[in-house]
């Protein structure tokens, strides 16, 4: 008893040293983003500074690197983390498509699509071709070049903060406690960016503390850090630039649409809810 006390007691000075860190680390990248440009390049920095002090985390704790769950895992998780994010950003557009509060297909911006893929005047079915060419492009490349920043995240959160969290709390704690410091860490950009803060705020934190359930779940399942890093880059292509811009928005129902919509916040809990219980019943 005493033994698995001192571990706990262990454990959330390393989780509370480490959320220093990164509160320090941050706030140096939050105040760049909100008073200098290019912010884009700071907020590539921003995505970094959970990693990094995870690993000046382990140096301090006196841990190898190795500890951070590198390893690959299952093919089957990694496929999964690919379908589901993909799955719950379509299923959201359908959804908006379905009851009238955005429009299908953006024609302009297939058309935009076709000029940069060099399909304009190549037969007839170009502007089909082009969308999903697009799709594809942003599906596989853009997913790639996603993750160099996603991998910035999730060595923090999800290598190295949620297995200290499984020391001395359950899965349902674990996944909450992560979702709502991972949904705070955001707060600054959204208040800074947002339109209408307070309501962007609460489908936010709905949005990630739902995939911060499905991304410990499969964190946890596959012993790797790899699929949150590969969920985490196809969530935020289809969410930012696969669904939205095919999507023709109409007056009035703008709060519906996006990765601040309340459409996405409603189907993410839902998939959240799902992985909750499922990992219940499996006992994780």
């Amino acid at each position: 008893m005493q033994e698995k006390l001192t571990i706990q007691k262990e454990a959330w000075k390393t989780i509370f040293t480490f959320l220093g860190i990164v509160t320090i680390l941050s706030s140096l990248f939050h105040y760049a983003i909100v008073n200098l440009y290019p912010s884009r390049i700071y907020i590539g920095g921003l995505m970094w500074c959970p990693a990094i002090a995870a690993m000046i985390t382990i140096k301090l704790k006196g841990r190898p690197i190795s500890s951070l769950h590198w390893d690959w895992g299952s093919w089957k998780y990694i496929r999964l983390s690919y379908f589901v994010p993909a799955l719950y950003v379509l299923t959201t557009y359908a959804l908006i498509w379905i009851f009238g509060l955005g429009g299908f297909p953006n024609e302009e911006i297939v058309l935009e699509w076709a000029k940069e893929l060099g399909l304009i005047g190549i037969g007839t079915l170009k502007p089909t071709i082009a969308a999903v060419i697009g799709v594809f492009l942003l599906g596989t490349v853009g997913v790639i070049r996603a993750m160099a920043t996603t991998l910035g995240e999730e060595i923090g959160w999800r290598g190295f903060f949620i297995y200290e969290l499984r020391k001395v709390l359950s899965f349902t704690g674990v996944s909450l406690f992560s979702g709502f410091i991972w949904a705070s860490w955001h707060w600054p950009l959204i208040v800074y960016y947002g339109k209408n803060v307070s309501m962007e705020l609460i489908t936010f934190f709905v949005v990630v503390i739902s995939m911060s359930f499905i991304m410990t779940y499969y964190t946890f399942k596959s012993k790797s850090l790899w699929p949150a890093v590969i969920f985490h880059a196809v969530s935020n292509v289809y969410i930012q630039k696969v669904f939205p811009p095919l999507t023709i928005e109409i007056e009035g129902t703008e709060h519906w649409l996006g990765e601040y919509g309340i459409m996405f916040a409603i189907v993410t809990f839902v998939f959240g809810l799902y992985f909750w219980r499922k990992a219940l019943k499996e006992k994780l």
